[in-house]
């Protein structure tokens, strides 16, 4: 391969294998993910709701505490990775990524009639070992971040 198409600010084109692994392996987290949440009784509402602007991965609501009548509707972001990579996927919720998850959910807020309910971002992590790996790290981050929507 010639190495003379390359020019200061040029990328290299992303190899469609791994493009292709990246996506199944975030379907798959996504999955595991709200197979997690489940288990600790919160109740999905939505799920990859999307707009122009981007993506909401779960839309949920978490049980209710005592003296609740509902428990708080929880936005959740998923992010899946494998122990090999560079960065912890937790790092890839950067501020940007939270005013467009913010931004999103006052949508959905409108959208779904939930005006005057609780609601809460949470961060899900899904860490497999490896492609194949069926029992993967799951973190639960509560409130990764706070908004007033």
């Amino acid at each position: 391969m010639a190495v003379g198409w390359w020019r200061r600010g040029e990328r290299l084109p992303p190899d469609p294998g791994r493009v292709a692994g990246r996506a199944a392996l975030g379907r798959r987290g996504e999955r595991l993910a709200e197979r997690h949440l489940k288990g600790l009784r919160y109740k999905r509402m939505a799920r990859n709701l999307r707009n122009r602007f981007g993506e909401i991965d779960l839309l949920m609501r978490a049980p209710r505490g005592p003296g609740e009548a509902l428990g708080p509707v929880v936005v959740v972001e998923v992010k899946s990775g494998t122990r090999n990579d560079r960065y912890p996927p937790e790092l890839h919720v950067n501020a940007a990524k939270q005013r467009r998850l913010v931004s999103l959910a006052a949508q959905a807020v409108r959208r779904y009639r939930l005006q005057g309910q609780r609601l809460r971002f949470d961060v899900v992590v899904v860490v497999f070992a490896h492609a194949g790996d069926l029992c993967p790290e799951i973190r639960h981050h509560v409130g990764a971040f706070s908004s007033h929507v």
